[in-house]
């Protein structure tokens, strides 16, 4: 294929940056030509075609169907398991419990606790007992059925707070408390509320969210002799390829971990599931490839959640709007195993805003649940929605708007971390400012303050937010090719979970090489072919590999300006690139096509190697936003209508508005399920079981309950200091405060303060009837 004029290979009136000398990092980037650009997808057509093949798609000759008995109690010990009949059912091709030859293996959990693989004390509902392997899925169904399993069911508590009661039933021999309470402590609280004018206590909850993507959980394994092959929709290969090589006793390069493309994962696959294992198992078993996806049923009980919190927060202000004070307390549960239940709860409280004294304590407790995952930004949205609608409550009682109040106390350093290192760059003034701006705040307030008659009510809220991490880390290694006819290859082992990934990393490399993005080729997430990563989670993909990839373009440009040189006959220093052509600085006619470097020619190909280097020595590489929402409220019937949001976002330089926007409005639309539709129902007084389990009744948030008006409004800071591309992360800040400007607006409609997710017409017309809103 030869370029053409109007499918170049090279973007026209690209100038690309200068090349650094060897061994120097390069210069920050100051106006970009490609990055920052609203760039559609380069993956784009294969993902809404069909095209694209998601390891739910993986269809291999010979294939069976995996399928997982699990235990229906949330506490129970297997007895006995009969699979003689299930055995000699038509298309059954192998069927597997804890006693098969092989499948006795240890399952960890982390923090020192694991359990079996099929584990004879079944701790939580869904909890993995046997599976089977036929031709069908529906051979594999009646195969369960005919299992036969006697349990001794034993008593059980699904609730955290009654867990931590004296008597409840034991989760584990050692109690129902995962560890000593986790405390933090700076300055001197009681003096604190002592300088105060106003203290303010308030009991806050958030329930527990279900992971529920839209791909489900799953993978499809093959065994070529000893060596395992598995496609799996996953945040991250390489951390599938560990966790199956652990249990199973393999050596890592006999494992085999390919999840090209994930549909949805938001921290539920960060981590192999018991799933991915039992399908190696089966497969090796029936010595044929075993597909074994997780029914949506399966997912809501096994496949992780948000979990619930229970918070206390007691806060100091004075009048002039200086916090003085804040102390927060907080139970959780991260389920039946160790899963961080109340991890980062406190951590707005400690870090978010200016307060010289700090105390925080918090208690993880054991239940008959299944256990949490990491849920996009975990801990940050629970601590949000006590610290915001506490900042508020605090605006009020002196008298203070919300926006100055917190403008009041922006800090510039960590303070919860040791040595209270300087943030790489702060944003949070600029989002409070600019979104207020944005969003014409000043003039909403005035205008909701006055009487509203009528069962229509409207109000304004905002909340505002930081991010712990985001600004991703080594390691990450790039392998970029540029070829023969200036198309290139980029080679890196990070997933692309739904946030664009790939197109931000093939514009960084149009950036330093001018190559059209549409003509870089992209393999990514195969543990055979593509470099080592970590998963992609935590808001730090984009930071940790666009730096790598910049680098690498950077020495693929450095040996192809060596190669011009040669033809040319200067020093490689003199030399400039534009538009697929390499010239001159001083002498622009004296020019060589890119496709016409005689080197490039006889070798074919350049490769360069690029590395992510260390974040910076004594800084915090944290993203910030604050956002503004308006609702509506019919105090007749409970009904809450979103009628527009405004996020201010400051995660570093915008590597493309068009997936920056996107994922503001993910953000908010996840924010908006945990503020309003979103609940875990399980039965606590009967049976323990999860009575919400499929999409019809457990409430995702949907068209109806949004807004189209949702504006993104970036706060571009160029941090320099953050990384060679100046990148933090975006993904998981937009999803922190979104649930508590939603609570603070619908204060600001009605004057009742909801303190208990989710703000629902049930929640709503209860305390209507409690306490009528006047007109």
């Amino acid at each position: 294929m030869k370029p053409t004029d109007d499918k170049p290979y090279f973007l026209k009136g690209v100038p690309v940056p200068e090349t650094p000398l060897p061994g120097e990092d390069p210069k920050p980037w100051k106006q970009t030509s490609v990055v920052g650009k609203p760039l559609p997808r380069t993956d784009g057509y294969e993902r809404v075609s069909g095209a694209a093949v998601y390891p739910s798609d993986v269809l291999l000759p010979d294939m069976l169907y995996g399928a997982i008995l699990r235990c229906p109690y949330p506490n129970a010990r297997v007895k006995s398991i009969d699979i003689s009949v299930a055995e000699r059912l038509p298309g059954v091709r192998a069927v597997i419990t804890g006693s098969t030859p092989g499948a006795d293996l240890k399952w960890s959990y982390g923090d020192g606790v694991s359990a079996k693989l099929f584990d004879p004390h079944c701790r939580f509902e869904g909890e993995a007992v046997a599976a089977v392997a036929a031709e069908t899925p529906y051979q594999a169904s009646d195969a369960l059925q005919a299992i036969e399993v006697k349990y001794d069911v034993l008593p059980f508590v699904v609730d955290e707070r009654k867990a931590a009661e004296s008597g409840a039933p034991a989760v584990h021999q050692k109690g129902n408390r995962v560890a000593a309470p986790t405390k933090y402590e700076r300055g001197d609280v009681e003096k604190g509320f002592a300088e105060a004018d106003v203290v303010l206590e308030e009991e806050y909850r958030t329930e527990c969210e279900l992971h529920t993507p839209l791909e489900l959980h799953g993978c499809v394994a093959k065994w070529d002799h000893n060596q395992l092959t598995i496609w799996e929709s996953t945040q991250g290969v390489y951390a599938v390829q560990s966790k199956v090589a652990e249990v199973l006793g393999l050596p890592l390069a006999k494992v085999r971990v390919i999840g090209h493309y994930v549909g949805g994962g938001f921290g539920s696959k960060l981590r192999a599931g018991k799933y991915t294992v039992i399908a190696a198992l089966l497969a090796a078993k029936a010595a044929r490839p075993v597909k074994l996806f997780l029914s949506r049923e399966e997912t809501f009980v096994t496949c992780g959640n948000r979990p619930p919190t229970n918070m206390k927060l007691k806060a100091g202000v004075k009048k002039d709007g200086t916090l003085t004070a804040l102390q927060l307390t907080v139970t959780g549960t991260g389920g039946a195993f160790p899963a961080g239940g109340v991890s980062l709860v406190d951590w707005q409280v400690r870090d978010l805003y200016t307060c010289p004294n700090v105390r925080t304590e918090a208690t993880d407790f054991y239940t008959h649940t299944g256990p949490a995952r990491p849920f996009r930004a975990p801990g940050h949205p629970q601590g949000s929605w006590a610290l915001e609608q506490m900042l508020d409550a605090l605006a009020e009682k002196i008298d203070m708007d919300p926006v100055e109040l917190r403008l009041k106390n922006i800090p510039l350093f960590s303070q919860a971390r040791d040595g209270k290192p300087k943030y790489s760059s702060t944003g949070l003034k600029e989002c409070l400012e600019t979104g207020a701006k944005a969003f014409g705040w000043a003039d909403a307030r005035k205008n909701r303050s006055a009487s509203q008659p009528g069962h229509l009510r409207r109000g304004v809220g905002m909340a505002a937010c930081l991010w712990f991490v985001g600004g991703g880390g080594p390691p990450s290694t790039i392998v970029l090719k540029l070829f023969a006819d200036g198309s290139a290859n980029l080679n890196m082992g990070a997933s692309d979970i739904g946030t664009g990934t790939k197109t931000i990393m093939a514009m960084v490399v149009s950036e330093e090489l001018g190559v059209d993005p549409s003509k870089i080729f992209i393999e990514n997430a195969d543990t055979g072919t593509t470099q080592f990563a970590t998963p992609s989670g935590g808001s730090k993909t984009i930071p940790t590999e666009s730096p790598a990839v910049r680098a690498a373009a950077i020495e693929v440009k450095r040996q192809l300006l060596a190669m011009a040189a040669q033809d040319l006959k200067v020093d490689a220093s003199r030399l400039a690139m534009k538009e697929g052509s390499i010239y001159i600085s001083n002498e622009p006619s004296r020019t060589v096509k890119i496709s016409d470097v005689a080197g490039l020619k006889k070798r074919g190909v350049i490769v360069g190697v690029g590395y992510r280097g260390p974040n910076p020595a004594n800084l915090v590489v944290n993203p910030f936003g604050a956002q503004f929402c308006e609702v509506q409220v019919d105090v007749r019937t409970g009904e809450i209508e979103i009628l527009r949001f405004v996020a201010a976002h400051e995660s570093g330089r915008v590597m493309n508005r068009l997936t920056f926007d996107s994922q503001v409005i993910g953000g908010i639309t996840m924010g908006i399920g945990l503020a309003s539709t979103e609940f875990r129902v399980l039965d606590a007084n009967e049976t323990g079981k999860l009575c919400n389990r499929n999409w019809h009744d457990y409430k995702l948030p949907t068209s109806l309950d949004i807004t189209e008006n949702i504006t993104s409004v970036p706060v571009e800071i160029l941090d320099n200091e953050a990384n060679s591309t100046g990148a933090k992360g975006l993904g998981e800040p937009v999803t922190i405060p979104t649930a508590a400007a939603i609570a603070n607006a619908v204060y600001n409609a009605t004057g009742i303060r909801i303190t208990h997710t989710p703000i629902n017409p049930v929640q709503l017309s209860l305390l209507f009837s409690e306490k009528p809103v006047k007109g």
